[in-house]
C-alpha cells in the first residue's frame, strides 16, 4: 500500500534535513538546485535475484511538485536486506526536464549523473556546482553490501490523499 501524500512529504522533508545536517555542502547545493527528488526510504532485498523499491517527493522552491517511485532489479552474488535514503539534486532545467521526458527515468542511462561520496561533499563549492544531477545516498542500514543506481527506474505516480 502506497504512503499517503502528506506522510510522504513529511518523511521526505525530514530525510532532506538529515542529509543537510550530515553531509557538508549539501544545503548550498540544495539552494542552487532547480529541483530535489528525495526518496526517504528505499528497501533493497535479494538472494541472487534482488530488487529495490521506494517512494519519493520532488521539491521545487521548497514545495512538493511531484511524487515518484524508484524500482530496480538485479542479479548476481548478493544476499540480504538494506534500507537507505537518497536524494537527486537537479542543477539545471535540462536535467530536471529529463525526469519526465520518457516513460520512466533511468538513472544508469543519465550521462550527467554524479554519485557524490564523502570526499565530494567536503569539497563542495560554487566551483564544483555544475550542471547535471548529483546523487547522495545516506542513512544506510541493513546487511547488504553495495548500493548502485545502475538501471534504477524512476516513475511519476499519484499517491493517496
Amino acid at each position: 500500500m502506497a504512503t499517503p501524500a502528506a506522510q510522504l512529504r513529511e518523511e521526505a522533508t525530514v530525510a532532506l534535513q538529515k542529509l543537510y545536517d550530515t553531509k557538508p555542502g549539501t544545503r548550498e547545493l540544495g539552494e542552487k538546485a532547480v529541483g530535489i527528488l528525495v526518496f526517504p526510504k528505499v528497501v533493497k532485498a535479494g538472494f541472487m535475484v534482488g530488487g529495490q523499491r521506494g517512494d519519493g517527493v520532488l521539491f521545487k522552491n521548497g514545495e512538493a511538485a511531484g511524487y515518484y517511485n524508484t524500482t530496480a532489479a538485479s542479479y548476481g552474488f548478493q544476499a540480504g536486506v538494506s534500507k537507505f535514503s537518497y536524494a537527486l539534486f537537479f542543477m539545471d532545467k535540462k536535467s530536471l526536464a529529463s525526469l519526465n521526458e520518457a516513460k520512466g527515468f533511468e538513472l544508469g542511462a543519465s550521462p550527467s549523473l554524479v554519485v557524490a561520496d564523502e570526499g565530494f561533499t567536503s569539497d563542495l563549492s560554487t566551483k564544483t556546482l555544475k550542471n547535471g544531477i548529483f546523487a547522495f545516498f545516506f542513512g544506510q542500514k541493513g546487511l547488504m553490501a553495495g548500493i548502485s543506481v545502475q538501471g534504477t527506474k524512476i516513475t511519476e505516480f499519484t499517491p493517496s490523499k
